[in-house]
């Protein structure tokens, strides 16, 4: 009896070309297309209209041969990914819905849909691989699933699956992660597709392209406050590197986030919400007459102060460490788990299509510390460092 996949149409080529080839395979594939979003007024238009995406995906299916449905999901998208991004926005974070989205929604409330249609697999369109390796535990083989980067290092998206569990990567396929991008749309031409020439998409996933303060102030109302610039000498940058008492003082040092205040440096603008504002971003700051363009340094929601600095290459972006708390600390491998004390060599990323960085995991009581070898610019809190051993990603959490 043939195996049965949902393969999650999105309108986009990746999921169409990854259906294609699991009909190749043999596959007994249903397309299904989530509908996650109502409100188009803070939507840019014509970036990701959900309704010409359904459409598309109804497009291949029927060229495809195979069932179609659209099944709704908006509620629980407000629910866990809405709401969310609301939330960690007023606190200051910066968050990452597409990871919470593929957690959430995608690997969880449509895999169930999917599972309820007798599906064994579901299937999408990411670039990344899917492996197994048995391991021994207590004397007894076991079977764990490996999440591998995509074979095109251009589109790797492992970094977006970083939260899946065991439980989801075993009912999961990835068909076009060993290809090559121009492989795809290569396939989706030759099978006249309607999505072969179909721009990717950009933005929240399955929302589109949005403007950020539009969608924000829909919960976070304006609130004028003052842009501080903070010069490059300011004394916290020109310390010499204390020596230490414990190895915790120096992991608590290299990780530690600066600290300013409005005499650190010189008011320069005005803005409507430092919650609308991320470390490490340079658009919309409106402040002109400066050498070098401002990027934002730091936010203070309670105070409601952006501070900013000149330069992409200002101190104060940069810093070796970070934090993740003991419950944000998530294990792909749960059988690689660091105890309290262990510690492990690895690369990391603390953002999507960052290259992949030298690192050391310190695990303690308190949670992980991810010490890099480099310093890395906009460390921002709520968004996930993602830690790999060779190609394969193992853990995640969301940065303190």
């Amino acid at each position: 009896m043939k195996k049965r996949v949902v393969v999650g149409l999105s309108g986009g080529v990746d999921s169409s070309v990854a259906a294609y080839l699991l009909k190749e395979q043999g596959y007994d594939v249903i397309g299904l297309f989530m509908k996650n979003w109502h409100d188009d007024t803070v939507t840019i238009s014509n970036e990701c209209p959900w309704l010409e995406d359904s459409n598309d995906a109804m497009l291949v299916a029927e060229k495809l041969g195979i069932p179609f449905q659209t099944v709704d999901l908006s509620e629980e998208y407000k629910e866990r990914i809405v709401d969310y991004m609301f939330r960690e926005y007023q606190m200051g974070r910066t968050p990452n819905p597409d990871v919470l989205c593929n957690r959430e929604i995608k690997f969880d409330v449509f895999m169930k849909i999917a599972l309820s249609l007798g599906a064994d697999f579901v299937a999408t369109g990411h670039y990344c691989r899917k492996s197994t390796s048995i391991i021994n535990k207590n004397g007894q083989d076991k079977k764990v699933y490996q999440l591998l980067a995509g074979k095109d290092s251009n589109k790797d998206q492992s970094y977006f699956l970083c939260q899946l569990s065991q439980e989801q990567l075993s009912k999961t396929l990835f068909p076009v992660g060993e290809l090559l991008k121009p492989e795809v749309r290569k396939i989706a031409l030759e099978q006249d597709l309607v999505t072969a020439e179909k721009r990717d998409s950009q933005g929240l996933c399955f929302i589109g392209k949005v403007r950020l303060p539009e969608f924000l102030q829909q919960k976070l109302a304006p609130k004028d406050g003052v842009i501080i610039e903070i010069p490059s000498d300011h004394p916290h940058y020109n310390l010499e590197t204390p020596s230490f008492n414990s190895e915790a003082e120096q992991l608590e040092f290299l990780s530690a986030k600066y600290v300013y205040s409005k005499s650190d440096g010189k008011e320069v603008g005005t803005h409507h919400g430092a919650h609308y504002f991320t470390k490490g971003q340079r658009k919309g700051l409106a402040v002109g007459g400066t050498k070098e363009p401002l990027f934002v340094i730091d936010t203070d929601v309670d105070e409601n102060i952006i501070y900013t600095g000149q330069g992409k290459s200002h101190p104060g972006l940069y810093r070796r460490g970070l934090f993740i708390k003991t419950e944000e600390i998530h294990w792909v491998r749960e059988d690689l788990e660091l105890a309290e004390n262990d510690t492990m060599e690895v690369m990391a990323r603390i953002r999507y299509r960052q290259p992949l960085e030298k690192a050391t995991l310190y695990r303690r009581f308190s949670g992980l510390y991810v010490i890099f070898d480099n310093p890395q610019s906009a460390i921002t809190e709520g968004q996930f460092a993602a830690w790999y051993l060779d190609e394969e990603l193992v853990g995640s959490g969301v940065i303190s």
